[in-house]
């Protein structure tokens, strides 16, 4: 028993509590049903009338509970199984988040559903397999860095990477304005003013520490050199699809049909594609840099056709590598 004798008006709170852990449509609870949850959980005891009573109030207040000869049950909750399925899973693959804070978090979403939906998310118990940061400050960074752009100010970090030991290790302090945070390759980066440098650039919130929010004014956006107009961050996010910070140049390449979900999901809107013989020629604005590594990654399916200092780099790597295993 959770708590000894509860008083008996806290009943009609207590069981909405347990239509929404105990019942679903194939779990509907009879009037009794409910009389001993109630006992057992809270120690509150009532008559089958009451119950009966408390269920029309939650109707009138708008909760979805639905009764036939079975019992009742919640009908409706604020996500669907599925829902939650789905957002439990984003948080599982989700590098960026602790091993901890994923488990923290999936625990949350379960509780959002009865003690039947809990009892087939099996993955919550694996979350400790997956390759996941160390970085226990991602959500602390992520209420500072809203803060700042709310308020329009600078913030000041550590940055840092990873050693051969796999644990983080500082390389440099940093001060910059934020502008926005995107979440790319599973990884959330901040877009921001290098105050130093006064350039734009990119930085993994997991490799962030010892943040704060300092006194000095935000560097306005469009003052950069090159974002007079802004920045609008769908086309920023597909031009740059591993976070390099060169400028976007275009590029146009051929590839094998049997990519096109590839480049779709890599490029979205930004690609535009057009039939050329048995190929396909793509046209992107997008960073050389990432170009170049990409472009790499899909090398059986893909030729750079410009611009052609990447397609020398492309066969310099190529060169490379095949003296490399020759």
């Amino acid at each position: 028993m959770k708590n000894s004798f509860e008083p008996t008006k806290l009943a009609l709170v207590r069981i909405l509590q347990i239509l929404e852990q105990y019942s679903d449509f194939d779990h509907p609870l009879k009037q009794q049903d409910i009389i001993d949850y109630l006992y057992k959980d809270y120690g509150i005891v009532i008559e089958r009338k009451a119950v009966g009573r408390n269920l029309s109030l939650l109707k009138e207040a708008g909760y979805d509970i639905a009764s036939d000869r079975r019992g009742s049950y919640l009908a409706e909750r604020l996500f669907d199984d599925s829902e939650l399925r789905m957002l439990i899973d984003g948080v599982l693959a989700s590098r960026h988040i602790t091993a901890k804070h994923s488990k923290e978090l999936i625990e949350r979403l379960c509780s959002l559903s009865n003690k039947y939906f809990r009892s087939h998310v099996k993955n919550i118990w694996s979350v400790n397999e997956w390759s996941k940061t160390d970085n226990q400050a991602l959500f602390y960074n992520i209420e500072i860095i809203d803060t700042a752009i709310e308020k329009k100010k600078q913030i000041a970090f550590s940055y840092n990477k990873y050693g051969a030991d796999k644990k983080l290790h500082k390389t440099s302090d940093q001060r910059v304005t934020p502008y926005q945070m995107i979440l790319r390759n599973q990884r959330y980066y901040l877009i921001a003013c290098n105050e130093k440098w006064k350039n734009l650039g990119h930085y993994r919130l997991d490799r962030i520490t010892d943040i704060r929010l300092t006194d000095e004014p935000a560097t306005p956006l469009r003052s950069l050199p090159g974002h007079e107009s802004g920045i609008d961050y769908k086309e920023y996010a597909t031009s740059l699809p591993y976070m390099f910070t060169d400028k976007p140049e275009h590029v146009e390449f051929l590839a094998d049909p049997v990519i096109i979900d590839q480049i779709v999901d890599w490029f979205g809107d930004n690609a535009r594609i057009q039939s050329c013989g048995d190929k396909l020629k793509v046209f992107v604005k997008a960073s050389p840099n990432a170009m170049e590594y990409w472009a790499m990654q899909y090398l059986n399916f893909v030729e750079i056709l410009s611009p052609a200092s990447l397609r020398s780099r492309i066969a310099a790597n190529l060169e490379a590598a095949r003296e490399k295993y020759n």
